[in-house]
């Protein structure tokens, strides 16, 4: 599964292994240790309920590609379920669903996380079989495997973009918005050019440099014996090699976008406006504040933008904001369509007299208010899932090496203040901001005001 350049707002709830103390901040309960070959391994123990959840966080996504080979994080990903010497073919999927399991996974431009779901008593499976591939896929990999799954990514691009109504803007949006060689400059689902060029020892040295126990985090959450649990992933995972990791070397922060006006045409019937700025890095104090903002001008019938374009001007058929976070630098997006009679530059001047308003007087008290309860409801709602709770706890090791930052993440939400929301959307600037039109066919278009 292909996730776009977003990381979206990560929600917690107040469950079975998530606790608050008196409103001031919450707790998912968990024990972390490390193996000595690097596996950094969470027990999230919830015994409420006879299922359990393994999930493994690789450190790799499309930001770790190399130059002619995009596209092979994604790409992987779906490797990982076509079998090894053990387990060969379907084996993977076969044998968890013959015990009530299930799986997915999905791939970011910053990291790539596979997910097994199924009773308690399927455990010791479920361990055995990521073990297994972490250890063996390599071996097992051979052309016929990755020329099928070469066709069904490239088939998946034609169908989540290329064929899909205004998909095109988020294969140009990367190279808009970064510099070439930046680690964000292309998509994850990479092109047709470099799918088709790799190869079988291109997928190996891939595996090899990035598929290691030192750059993974296994959790395992929900309804097991804990001790018989760490023997069984000291015994599945203990011997596993390390890889050689790369260093990484971190790019220049990116301010303003590499092109301002794109204009694109697609088998649409209502053209759209996409209005994007470069903003602060995945779950840092300016992420917050983004977020706030992006409800404060976007978030239900009561937001600024709905309240002005759609219901008192008639101006938008639709209009959305939302921050798109990652780990190297986020990303802010308004999108907006026009409603008829009306075209893209005044649904544009609109959107950005909205910014202008918030800039100059800030949110109200009722706003922020709105917008604070509403995200820290979710905090204490979202989480009643264990696969949620599982994969909040890599996350949070993976981007700020503490599976238990729960509650700072909380805490950044309530510290917004209104002059923080009226500072950044000043950073919303017409200077600063890169702009995708996306037309009809046929159609008429009305240059930059």
């Amino acid at each position: 599964m292909l996730l776009p350049l977003l990381l979206p707002l990560l929600t917690l709830h107040q469950g079975p292994a998530a606790r608050a103390a008196d409103g001031v901040g919450i707790d998912i309960p968990h024990e972390r240790y490390q193996l000595e070959n690097g596996l950094d391994v969470i027990l999230l123990h919830d015994p409420s309920l006879p299922q359990v959840v393994v999930n493994t966080w690789y450190g790799v996504g499309s930001k770790d590609e190399v130059a002619g080979r995009s596209g092979f994080a994604h790409l992987f990903e779906h490797l990982m379920f076509m079998g090894t010497e053990r387990l060969p073919g379907s084996g993977f999927d076969e044998l968890m669903e013959a015990e009530g399991g299930w799986n997915n996974a999905w791939t970011s431009e910053d990291a790539t996380d596979y997910y097994d779901v199924g009773p308690s008593n399927l455990l010791p499976t479920l361990l055995w079989m990521e073990a297994d591939r972490m250890d063996g896929l390599a071996r097992a990999m051979t052309r016929k495997k990755v020329d099928l799954q070469r066709d069904v990514v490239r088939n998946e691009r034609r169908q989540s973009s290329e064929d899909e109504p205004y998909g095109a803007l988020w294969l140009e949006m990367p190279a808009m918005l970064y510099p070439p060689g930046h680690p964000y400059a292309h998509t994850v689902i990479g092109t047709h050019e470099d799918l088709q060029a790799a190869s079988v020892e291109d997928v190996v040295a891939f595996f090899q440099t990035w598929y290691g126990p030192n750059n993974a985090g296994l959790v395992v959450a929900g309804d097991f014996d804990v001790a018989t649990t760490k023997a069984d992933i000291q015994r599945l995972f203990g011997g596993i090699a390390k890889v050689p990791l790369q260093e990484r070397v971190l790019p220049a922060p990116v301010d303003k976008p590499q092109k301002a006006l794109l204009e694109l045409t697609d088998q649409v019937q209502v053209p759209m406006s996409v209005m994007l700025w470069h903003t602060d890095a995945a779950l840092s104090q300016g992420d917050a504040v983004m977020d706030v903002l992006a409800a404060v001008l976007g978030d239900g019938r009561s937001s600024r933008l709905y309240s002005a374009l759609i219901q008192q001007d008639s101006l938008a058929l639709e209009v959305d904001a939302y921050q798109m976070s990652a780990m190297l630098g986020s990303v802010f997006m308004i999108s907006a369509k026009p409603a008829e009679g009306h075209d893209l530059p005044a649904v544009e001047a609109a959107v950005q007299a909205q910014l202008s308003r918030l800039a100059a007087e800030g949110p109200t008290p009722e706003e922020l208010d709105r917008v604070r309860n509403g995200i820290e409801l979710s905090f204490l709602r979202s989480l009643e899932d264990l696969q949620d709770r599982a994969a909040s706890l890599n996350r949070y090791r993976y981007l700020k090496g503490d599976p238990g930052w729960v509650s700072q993440d909380l805490a950044r939400y309530r510290a917004v203040t209104a002059a923080d929301v009226q500072a950044a959307a000043a950073r919303l600037s017409p200077d600063r901001r890169a702009l995708i039109r996306v037309h009809a066919e046929g159609a008429d278009r009305p240059g930059v005001k």
